[in-house]
């Protein structure tokens, strides 16, 4: 047996008993970080037409991910899509499409294609390993498996996954009140256009601006004026409940609200939820010429996406409602399409 060391003794031990020691304490711990990250456990997509080849693999993973199977390429093509777990599985010789040609389509689809494949071979030449990180892969496994060395590689490549989503959610978040930012707004804007384009549904903004809040700066302080600025924001946030909704601060004092398949009246309804939630904040504002406290004005819109337009067609018509609002005496709403 070969020699190990161990807490600083050396120790004649059998190798698959101290790797399984080491791995078992390395998966609690990256269960741990994961869960504690996202609430959810990672999504592990198993591709393989040999149904023991996909048992054995769920059976190394069952406890601390879900699970998706696939038997052949085009399942798994469709199972990304549906679901876009976090890290796919895939055998490299099956029957119809191989694993080369489904991580061919994977990184070609813009919506699944940051999704990181581990090719699954019986053939570990450096031909094959050369050709799979041509395509894309992020690593391999050579079969027959070895349980430690599985588990080690998934779990590498799961949290190389987590902290680039972690990475990717930061830069489109307004540092300062946590809502998304203009370049989330803006990406999600055109998405939702082309979603509505596609399925004949209506979608609606909302515009929100803080009144007078140049004055309340000055006479405040900026630290305060931030302090506000955030507390608007968890009021307004608060009233968007829906997953694919988007609130985002659009600029300085601005915010500005996505609402796909939603009509006018929805979407008023959810303004004058958002006015009432700024309301019950009391924030002073002796600044206003309004009263008392700090209030905001809105612009709504709604339409139904069209090929001759484009989605800033929609904003302009939203900031134009906003406009009259505001010439209007502020700390109301405007709306119409």
């Amino acid at each position: 047996m070969p020699l190990l060391i161990w807490s600083g003794r050396w120790i004649l031990r059998h190798p698959y008993r101290l790797a399984r020691s080491c791995w078992i304490r390395s998966k609690e711990l990256f269960m741990q970080h994961w869960l504690k990250g996202s609430q959810r456990k990672p999504r592990l997509l198993l591709v393989d037409d040999q149904r023991i080849n996909i048992l054995t693999l769920h059976e190394l993973f069952r406890e601390e991910c879900d699970i998706f199977m696939a038997m052949t390429g085009e399942q798994a093509l469709e199972t990304c899509r549906k679901l876009s777990p976090d890290l796919i599985l895939l055998d490299v010789h099956m029957e119809g499409l191989d694993g080369h040609e489904v991580c061919r389509r994977l990184k070609k689809d813009p919506k699944i294609r940051d999704i990181p494949v581990i090719f699954v071979t019986a053939q570990g030449t450096e031909e094959d390993e050369v050709l799979g990180l041509e395509l894309g892969a992020v690593d391999f496994i050579v079969k027959p498996i070895n349980p430690i060395i599985v588990r080690a590689r998934v779990n590498t490549h799961l949290t190389l996954k987590y902290q680039s989503d972690m990475l990717r959610s930061l830069a489109q978040l307004d540092g300062l009140t946590g809502v998304a930012n203009r370049r989330k707004f803006d990406e999600e804007l055109e998405r939702t256009w082309r979603r509505s384009l596609r399925e004949k549904t209506e979608l609606s903004i909302i515009m929100i601006d803080i009144d007078y809040f140049k004055r309340y700066n000055d006479h405040y302080g900026h630290l305060q004026g931030d302090t506000c600025l955030r507390s608007v924001a968890g009021a307004l946030a608060t009233t968007v409940n829906r997953p694919y909704d988007l609130l985002a601060r659009y600029g300085g004092e601005e915010f500005v609200c996505l609402l796909p398949n939603t009509d006018l009246n929805g979407a008023v309804v959810v303004a004058e939820r958002m006015q009432a939630g700024v309301q019950a904040l009391q924030l002073e504002h002796s600044g206003s010429e309004i009263g008392q406290l700090l209030t905001v004005s809105m612009g709504v819109s709604a339409m139904m996406a069209n090929a001759m337009d484009r989605p800033q067609v929609l904003m302009e018509a939203a900031d134009k409602q906003l406009y009259q609002a505001k010439q209007a005496g502020r700390a109301r709403i405007r709306f119409g399409s």
